[in-house]
């Protein structure tokens, strides 16, 4: 089994929970493509910029309303924000798993040690997270994030088995 990642060493990094896609009706109400289990969890996002009011489903993503959003015009001026969370205010992590932020940017070795390169995004393709890295020399590969692809990781570097690494 791949050893389970330890909580982020490299700071409080903030996570994208949500992003704004649009305003819902005139009263101020946002919608949301929502990247989190449980958003209510959460009340107060970026920093304490948008205190959460209350939150819905809705026939077109999730429907949101926040203090500081008074009306329609506000909820549109809003479209593209992201709604952030420190890292420290997610819950514990289970075996095995880990949140993105903590792969990001992560060093990646091979088996041996020799540096690879770093973790610079992760998709999920409906298959299970796929880890696309950059070597040095801007060159990017992609390795399924499974324990015979990533045989091990932790808070200061992920590792990646010889025989899914690209030459």
């Amino acid at each position: 089994m791949t050893e389970a990642s330890a909580p982020s060493t490299r700071g409080d990094r903030p996570v994208t929970l949500a992003v704004v896609i649009g305003a819902h009706a005139v009263a101020g109400e946002v919608r949301l493509k929502v990247f989190a289990e449980d958003l209510a969890a959460h009340t107060s996002f970026n920093g304490g910029k948008l205190t959460l009011k209350s939150v819905r489903g809705g026939s077109n993503g999730v429907i949101a309303r926040f203090a500081e959003v008074p009306d329609r015009n506000a909820a549109e001026a809003l479209r593209g924000t992201e709604l952030t969370v420190p890292r420290s205010a997610l819950p514990p992590l289970g075996e095995g798993e880990y949140y993105h932020i903590d792969l990001l940017d992560l060093p990646v070795t091979g088996e041996d040690g020799e540096p690879i390169g770093r973790v610079v995004a992760i998709d999920d393709y409906g298959a299970g997270d796929v880890i696309e890295i950059e070597r040095p020399d801007g060159k990017r590969f992609m390795v399924p994030m499974r324990p015979e692809a990533v045989p091990a990781w932790d808070a200061d570097r992920l590792v990646v088995a010889d025989a899914f690494l690209e030459i």
